[in-house]
């Protein structure tokens, strides 16, 4: 029998002129959207080194594990937006912090019936800030009870910021907060507000010493952000390096206080460095303030030389804690060494404690 011939496919006719020719369209469609489709490859993959690469410049300034959110990066050419870098929130000195702050709170809005436990959720929206500003300056300002609006809110905390800014700026406070950086939660910049309340209206709390907080700053540059870590420093760093107007009260708050105590023994001290950096004032004023009689043969009264000037202040700090006060962070030989900030740090905590004593 004779084979059968062999039928080519249905529909294909590659002997056939029409046939070649539509081969050829096809095989000419595939390369182009083959080619189109490498060049998308090849494109995406220089668009994804670019990104790599701009990664790469930014990755050293941007700590493990920060997240820019995308309300972070919604900023104005030239603003920018400082955050805290999340390792800080374990930093146990700034936990702290935030625990002092929120219990001195708490404990000036009692009458109000407000509690205060979490200082981002709690004073973004002015209420609990306008209520201490209200407490501590006995001034009322003209400020709706009740906001639930972002605008309203806003309004608020445009009030109060105004009220605390009018009060602190002539004592030479650096402002270090705004209506939007509250209002968006920015708990950097609510801890520099309290903390700057508190120590204006010496409130009778301990601030946690050597306080200091790793910040992410995303500045926005010609359309691009940019990222850069600082360290936020303690409250007297702050002092020192940005309010010297601030830091004369705060000396002459303290002179007065151990003047008030040192003068039942005919003493007088004019400056705080020099003349507690022997020690020996810092004796005598613990045994006026726990109402004892320092045995002179537990310190020098004269010393003469660094290491009997250690030995006073090491001893004075000894007292402290057999008053009850914890031990000062600060080192002996730093007060000796007339380091002011040390001195500064040692005599506010006496404050602190001792403030209302006779």
């Amino acid at each position: 029998s004779e084979a059968s011939p062999v039928r080519a496919p249905q529909g294909c006719c590659s002997s056939s002129p029409r046939c070649s020719t539509r081969m050829k369209k096809e095989e000419s469609f595939l390369g182009k959207l083959g080619g189109t489709l490498i060049r998308k490859k090849k494109s995406k993959e220089v668009s994804d080194l670019h990104e790599e690469g701009r990664n790469a410049i930014n990755a050293p300034l941007l700590p493990l594990g920060t997240e820019i959110y995308p309300e972070d990066t919604l900023l104005e050419e030239n603003a920018e937006r400082m955050m805290l870098d999340p390792t800080s929130r374990e930093n146990l000195k700034f936990s702290d912090l935030l625990k002092v702050l929120i219990e001195w709170i708490n404990s000036e809005l009692e009458e109000d019936r407000i509690i205060v436990k979490d200082l981002e959720e709690d004073c973004y929206d002015g209420q609990v800030l306008q209520k201490l500003f209200e407490k501590l300056s006995g001034r009322k300002l003209n400020v709706a009870e009740v906001t639930q609006s972002e605008i309203g809110q806003k309004q608020k905390l445009t009030t109060v910021l105004e009220a605390v800014n009018h009060l602190l700026r002539p004592h030479g406070w650096t402002i270090e907060w705004s209506v939007d950086a509250i209002h968006s939660k920015n708990l950097v910049a609510i801890v520099y507000l309290l903390v700057a309340l508190a120590m204006h209206f010496q409130a009778p709390i301990r601030l946690p010493e050597h306080v200091s907080v790793q910040v992410v700053v995303v500045k926005k540059r010609e359309g691009i952000l940019q990222t850069a870590v600082m360290t936020k420093e303690d409250a007297f760093d702050t002092l020192l390096d940005h309010a010297p107007d601030k830091l004369n009260v705060v000396k002459s708050s303290l002179i007065t206080f151990v003047n008030k105590h040192l003068n039942k023994l005919n003493l007088e001290v004019t400056e705080l460095e020099s003349q507690f950096a022997d020690g020996v004032y810092l004796i005598l004023l613990m045994g006026l303030l726990e109402d004892y009689f320092v045995p002179l043969y537990n310190f020098f009264l004269t010393p003469e030389n660094f290491e009997q000037k250690v030995h006073n202040v090491a001893f004075a700090f000894e007292l402290m804690q057999d008053g009850g006060l914890k031990k000062p962070k600060a080192r002996p030989e730093d007060v000796v060494n007339l380091n002011l900030k040390s001195t500064l740090r040692v005599l506010y905590n006496l404050f602190t404690n001792y403030k209302n004593s006779d």
